[in-house]
């Protein structure tokens, strides 16, 4: 009973108890995921049949089916590795685990299947673990960005920049290595949406030099991969495109952007010729995508042409008569030479809009810096000047169809500045009353940024607008006279315009929700034109010495701590 009872302890039903060595019996490694049952010692077991025993080398094969379920587990098990969330020793086991199961996967099957499947599928495997590791260094690189992004949002550390062009050029050598591989032509694809969202971000704080390289590879690698140069990535490239040009003009070489955009065109014409060739019909889908990638294209080569087919050369004689846009202002569209290039490229509003918008963008201007156009060529301010024309023409509805509202309140920020005021008085009043006929929060967000301009206005340049919004302190004088008036105007202590925009600013960041306050460059210059007068009247009251009590209460000290309290909320 002794020795039964032992035996029964030792071992389990069917042979001697796993991990316990038995004298005169090999070892053999614990068996994995996909290894075959090993044989026991002192007995030969018969070799399983070949795959070409149970007929052709295909699917529907029993063996074939069943290397196909092992790599598929196997390759599945492996995937989802990727992802674990294990710690690095137990994650380095299992990696080891997978790998020596892949391996014992071929060394069972090699010997059942023709030498050319075997190899065939061996590479296949091999690809496709050349795209996991792949997948893997760019869910990497993006998630390093991100990282940066949510401890540093604007990118104010030089190390936060510094990790995101690390990051742009892991993402072009990994796109380098998959390039010549068409089968790894969504990771080229992905890999040029990484670069564009991390360049745009860099664009906007002023990093347009730097990131042109990259930008430039991802056009090219849209290029040079042969499966992504079909229509259905031709939105794509051209937004590409766009981006290249972009940056060459926020580099101030826009003969550069001019002369991409121009090569964009040539490539998409190409292609369009070659889609002809092959279909007999094209689609309304088709004809979209083309129409769409023409048009960016041609936005940005208007967004040079405007201006440079009306530059005169310095010793060129200008004659003093020059077209007066109020006496244009009567006569049918187009009236100027830049409307009359406007109907030229383009043959609806909404793309005239955009060219009108894009000719006037620059990313050195901030809306509440405003100043007049840099240039001192005459053509040049007559152009800019041309352009807000149109672009009122478009805006006030009397072409044929509207614009949206978010190209419209950019419209009413570019009028300010560069200074157009009567195009800016002109627009913001029907642009705002349908902002407040508008429940979306992303048009109270945009009444909030127009109503801060607004009141803005007279402040900067207090001695062309001298009255403004109507004053209920019985202290203030108020100017009810609007403006251009021949009257005699009454004016007011501009204190109480500055009461009015610090109170509008507190209620906005006060009582808005996070995505309906202003813009972070608007609000930021507001507050800071806010506090320069905040400091005025700080040292006013410290100088004050012992009629500091009786300052407090003066009409203009509560006014200046209502502007600290609104940068101490900030």
């Amino acid at each position: 009973k002794t020795s039964s009872a032992s035996s029964s302890r030792g071992s389990l039903p069917g042979g001697p108890r796993r991990g316990r060595h038995v004298p005169g019996q090999a070892r053999s490694p614990c068996p994995l995921l996909g290894d075959a049952a090993a044989p026991r010692p002192g007995r030969r077991m018969a070799e399983p049949p070949a795959a070409a025993f149970y007929g052709a080398v295909e699917p529907g094969n029993p063996v074939v089916d069943s290397l196909e379920a092992e790599l598929r587990d196997v390759l599945g098990f492996l995937r989802r590795l990727r992802g674990a969330g294990e710690a690095e020793p137990q994650r380095h086991d299992l990696q080891r685990r997978g790998a020596n199961t892949l391996f014992n996967i071929w060394n069972k099957y090699k010997p059942r299947l023709p030498d050319c499947y075997y190899n065939d599928k061996l590479l296949k495997v091999g690809d496709s673990l050349v795209q996991i590791k792949f997948h893997a260094l760019q869910a990497r690189n993006v998630c390093i960005y991100q990282m940066v992004c949510s401890n540093d949002r604007n990118l104010q550390n030089q190390e936060s920049l510094q990790t995101c062009f690390n990051v742009l050029s892991s993402l072009r050598l990994t796109m380098q290595v998959a390039l010549p591989q068409e089968n790894f032509c969504w990771l080229i694809y992905n890999g040029t949406i990484h670069i564009y969202t991390i360049c745009r971000h860099l664009m906007m704080i002023g990093q347009s030099a730097k990131v042109l390289e990259y930008l430039l590879w991802a056009s090219i690698c849209m290029e040079l991969s042969i499966p992504l140069l079909s229509v259905h990535y031709l939105t794509w490239r051209a937004t590409l495109y766009a981006a290249v040009s972009q940056c060459y003009f926020d580099c101030q070489a826009g003969i550069h952007g001019e002369v991409f955009a121009r090569r964009g065109l040539i490539k998409i014409d190409e292609l369009k010729q070659l889609e002809n060739i092959s279909s007999s019909q094209e689609n309304s889908e088709t004809r979209k995508i083309f129409r769409e990638a023409t048009l960016k294209m041609s936005v940005m080569i208007f967004k040079r042409a405007v201006y440079e087919s009306r530059r005169k050369p310095k010793n060129y004689f200008r004659p003093k008569l020059r077209v007066s846009l109020k006496e244009a202002q009567n006569l049918s569209w187009p009236r100027t030479t830049t409307e009359r290039l406007l109907t030229e490229m383009f043959d609806c509003t909404a793309a005239q809009f955009l060219a009108i918008l894009e000719a006037l963008s620059d990313s050195s201007r901030h809306v509440l810096r405003p100043a007049p156009p840099v240039p001192d060529e005459i053509e040049i301010r007559d152009v800019i000047s041309e352009l807000f024309f149109a672009g009122l023409e478009i805006l006030s509805g009397n072409k044929e169809k509207g614009v949206p509202g978010d190209a419209a309140v950019k419209f009413i920020k570019l009028a300010f500045s560069y200074e157009e005021w009567d195009v800016f008085d002109s627009a913001v009043e029907f642009v705002t009353n349908f902002l407040q006929a508008q429940d979306d929060p992303r048009w109270k967000k945009a009444e909030m940024e127009l109503k801060l301009l607004t009141l803005m206005q007279p402040l900067l340049f207090p001695r062309k607008f001298k009255c403004g919004f109507s004053v209920t302190e019985p202290n203030t004088r108020e100017a009810r006279v609007p403006r251009g008036s021949d009257k005699k105007q009454t004016l007011r202590k501009p204190s109480h315009e500055l009461t009015v925009l610090a109170t509008t600013v507190f209620s906005c960041v006060s009582t808005s929700k996070q995505n309906m306050q202003p813009d972070k460059e608007i609000l930021f210059d507001v507050i800071t034109f806010l506090w320069q007068k905040c400091k005025t009247g700080l040292q006013q009251i410290q100088t004050s010495g012992s009629g500091y009590f009786r300052c407090i209460h003066n009409y203009k000290a509560c006014k200046v701590l209502l502007y600290y309290n609104v940068f101490l909320l900030i």
